[in-house]
């Protein structure tokens, strides 16, 4: 027989992120009564008497996911504790606990790593979270960092991906976009360096959108706002990878379509401003922009009475039958596919 000496290859770009988690843990079976929810939302569910413990990781890789070029190691030990503590709070969970591991290159001093462990350790004790273990190790491609993070929840009140029903609202935490035009204002920043290293930016009319994305907020403070109003969402995301991504996640997993309405997005003014002065489309930033760390949930209608006229949470659709589809209904009224074009960490990777 012979051997076939060019096999077929398929490029991880081709899949992306999700279809690639799809296609390597399809095969994955639950054996325990404890896993309440295993692979397929922002984090796990294990179920130990009356609280219901949740677990998230994530991972963090210089050169795709953060540039040290203009990101400070503190805010980026923050951040990346804010990466893993959304995804505990879009359960509707509280974070308790993480633990932290750091591959490292000769490169780092121990400085460098005082300076991000001070940004984790600032951002633990800002949100009330025990460091309780990790790893280190030696890294030949920079700096990676893994964060995992632990919470808890009353049995019962966890909010998956999967509860949308026809006819809930859709509501968005905050406002979105702000992260991914503050990138694009660092990454300039960072090309008129190179031109003329003697050159000092000056950042001062773009602070709001470059600390969305230099210090993200994990929305602990919406966990416990859905809590005093009385609200239990029907299902929750968090906005990491663009509010399009979200979107289809949530009607996905829930069966459901969904009418996104353009002009009822929240973008902060300076979102606008900076949006028109690289001649972009504002809201399609908000769709595909990503890293906002926002929260995406479905609401059944006799709760909107409870959050009316609240400013951390904005109505921006109505959730359809399955069949309807998924559409954005613009200023002028037209329906438009909704199509994801977020974040992708595999593309253009080789």
């Amino acid at each position: 027989m012979i051997e076939d000496k060019n096999p077929q290859r398929t490029p991880l770009s081709e899949l992306g992120e999700f279809k690639l988690i799809e296609h390597l843990t399809s095969h994955f079976k639950i054996n325990h009564k404890s896993t309440v929810k295993g692979i397929g939302d922002d984090a796990a569910v294990l179920s130990y008497g009356k609280k219901q413990i949740v677990v998230s990781t994530d991972l963090l890789v210089e050169g795709v996911h953060f540039d040290l070029s203009y990101v400070p190691l503190k805010h980026l030990g923050y951040k990346a504790v804010m990466v893993n503590l959304s995804d505990i709070y879009a359960m509707n969970a509280m974070a308790t606990q993480i633990t932290v591991s750091v591959a490292v290159s000769n490169r780092f001093p121990l400085e460098a790593l005082e300076e991000l462990y001070s940004g984790i350790t600032t951002a633990a004790k800002y949100y009330n979270i025990d460091v309780i273990g990790g790893d280190t190790t030696s890294s030949t491609s920079g700096l990676i960092i893994s964060i995992t993070a632990i919470g808890e929840v009353d049995k019962g009140n966890e909010v998956l991906r999967s509860g949308a029903q026809p006819n809930d609202l859709l509501v968005v935490t905050g406002d979105i976009g702000g992260a991914y035009m503050g990138l694009q204002i660092l990454e300039r920043e960072k090309e008129v360096f190179k031109v003329n290293p003697n050159s000092q930016p000056d950042l001062s009319m773009y602070n709001y959108i470059v600390e969305r994305q230099l210090k993200p907020e994990a929305r602990k403070d919406i966990v416990e706002l859905l809590k005093q109003l009385e609200v239990k969402p029907t299902s929750m995301i968090d906005i990491s990878d663009g509010l399009s991504s979200e979107v289809i996640h949530l009607c996905k997993q829930s069966k459901v379509g969904v009418d996104v309405y353009e002009n009822k997005i929240p973008l902060d003014p300076q979102v606008i401003s900076t949006c028109e002065e690289f001649n972009i489309d504002s809201t399609t930033i908000a769709l595909n922009g990503g890293e906002d760390y926002e929260l995406l949930m479905t609401i059944s209608q006799k709760d909107y009475p409870k959050i009316k006229g609240n400013p951390n949470l904005t109505v921006i659709g109505y959730i359809t039958e399955e069949a309807n589809g998924m559409h954005l209904v613009t200023r002028a009224e037209q329906k438009i596919p909704i199509i994801a074009k977020g974040w992708n960490a595999l593309k253009d990777q080789s």
